[in-house]
């Protein structure tokens, strides 16, 4: 296999490894950060966000509707329904009651506006008398003519230097179920605003309030969804417009909605005491923070593997491939380069040769009545007689000569910067150290002879032209007796 084409299927393995790797590693990432995304936005949407709208009903119930439940023990006070019927003549003692409704339950303001004489009583005393032609005092016939027993509403209180307040304004009846008036207490909106953002602290949600129409009526001291503000519509919101053309009205449920490719999960929960729908809004980037932040930490793991595992099988097929490459240009017997190996280093020193305008000559060595030596001692011995000659060829050249087996037991050698007379004397040694060499097998001391033939390039010769000239001229040796070396000039 050529060297290029090796190359070529490297590399194609290698991409393919890493295709094989790399997918496989990303798939099961993928898998994975999927299962584990599918599994926390379920536990937002079913455990946690519904758990957070309990805690914050329960924390409502006691901060919130504590309020109202106050407001609609008053409406039914014995004390405050008897002083009004008997014609409210002292108002020290109301004002003294409400003073300690106030006080004792911590509440922002308390008041009695009555019935018959239009008074509006409170913590501090009598604050003014209400009429019909005062805007300021409408909510209290809106009260009256209300068929509810009670309203929430957001108002300045004009006893408070008209600080915002939530009154929980609750109608108060006699005996007999007649309307005598409207009572009540009071929170500030920035104490029910510091409770919300309390909530939203401890919870890491946003939380904010709507009326039955989806119109915004509490939100944190940041606002609501996007920063709206209360009285907002959830409709004029962009990212909540989707979900509120499905949903005209506010009701109980799980829902979803986007907004900048974020996903938003919502709890959404009546308060019927308040007539409120309470939204918990999660976003999922913080939950999924922790799963992104293992996806691109497995994902850099498995690319380091896969680059070392790319880099092992790169050290491993490379060294393969230089053993192919030296199994196919070696011979196994002497170790010399076998005629492949001979012409990827011969055509190397030619073209040296060609440029420097060197001499390069070559030497072709036959080993004499081999096969009589295979026939009399066998062919382990011949193989023992190759390896030793190979031994004895190597120790008298150059690192720079080229040696090779070129087939059975014939040998030939490529001398660089060597002219002809220079390569006759070093085949004349070679023959005469063969000829005195001993070769031991099984106990026995083999001898052989060789024959050498010489050619030196000229002019414009290639090396298979050279090469032919030397196997010429080893022709004539072995033709004129064997055990000598000849030389073949220029045809």
């Amino acid at each position: 296999m050529p060297l290029s084409t090796s190359r070529k299927a490297q590399i194609v393995l290698l991409l393919l490894l890493a295709v094989l790797l790399l997918g496989g590693f990303l798939a099961t990432s993928l898998v994975s950060y999927y299962a584990s995304r599918d599994s926390i936005r379920a536990q937002i949407v079913n455990t946690e966000l519904p758990l957070t709208s309990d805690n914050i009903y329960s924390e409502i119930q006691k901060d919130l509707i504590r309020p109202t439940q106050i407001a609609s023990m008053m409406s039914r006070d014995t004390f405050l329904r008897d002083w009004a019927l008997a014609g409210e003549t002292d108002s020290e003692p109301m004002i003294r009651y409400l003073r300690e409704i106030r006080e004792h339950y911590g509440t922002f303001t308390s008041f009695f506006i009555s019935e018959r004489s239009r008074t509006y009583y409170q913590a501090k005393g009598v604050l003014k008398q209400i009429s019909e032609s005062e805007p300021r005092d409408a909510w209290y016939f809106r009260v009256r003519g209300m068929t509810e027993p009670y309203e929430i509403n957001v108002d300045p209180d004009m006893a408070n230097d008209d600080r915002l307040t939530f009154f929980i304004n609750f109608k108060v009846s006699d005996y007999q179920g007649e309307f005598i008036g409207v009572t009540g207490v009071g929170l500030t909106v920035d104490a029910v605003v510091k409770l919300v953002d309390d909530y939203q602290r401890r919870y890491d949600r946003n939380i904010y309030f709507t009326d039955r129409h989806g119109r915004l009526v509490l939100t944190g001291a940041e606002g609501g969804p996007q920063g709206a503000r209360r009285g907002q519509a959830l409709s004029e919101i962009p990212a909540l417009a989707p979900l509120q053309a499905k949903l005209p009205q506010p009701k109980s449920g799980d829902f979803s909605y986007e907004e900048q490719d974020r996903g938003h999960f919502l709890n959404v929960r009546y308060i019927p005491e308040l007539d409120w729908y309470l939204f918990v809004d999660k976003h999922e980037e913080g939950a999924l923070a922790g799963i992104r932040h293992s996806l691109q930490l497995n994902l850099l793991i498995c690319a380091l593997i896969s680059a070392l595992v790319l880099f092992l099988v790169y050290l491993a097929t490379r060294r393969y491939q230089q053993h192919i490459v030296a199994l196919a240009t070696t011979d196994a017997l002497t170790g010399l380069p076998n005629r492949r190996g001979f012409d990827l280093l011969a055509n190397q020193a030619l073209q040296e040769a060609q440029r420097a305008q060197s001499p390069l000559s070559a030497l072709m060595i036959d080993l004499d009545h081999f096969k009589r030596l295979n026939d009399t001692h066998g062919h382990l011995a011949g193989d023992q007689v190759l390896h030793g000659f190979a031994e004895q060829l190597q120790g008298r050249l150059r690192q720079s000569d080229i040696i090779c087996r070129w087939g059975g037991e014939e040998f030939i050698l490529l001398l660089k910067d060597t002219d002809l007379a220079t390569a006759r004397q070093l085949a004349e040694k070679i023959r005469q150290q063969i000829e005195q060499a001993v070769f031991a097998f099984s106990g026995a001391e083999l001898r052989i002879t060789c024959s050498i033939g010489l050619a030196e390039r000229h002019g414009e010769d290639s090396l298979e032209r050279l090469i032919a000239r030397a196997d010429r001229a080893l022709y004539r040796a072995k033709q004129s007796g064997r055990n000598r070396s000849c030389e073949e000039s220029l045809a």
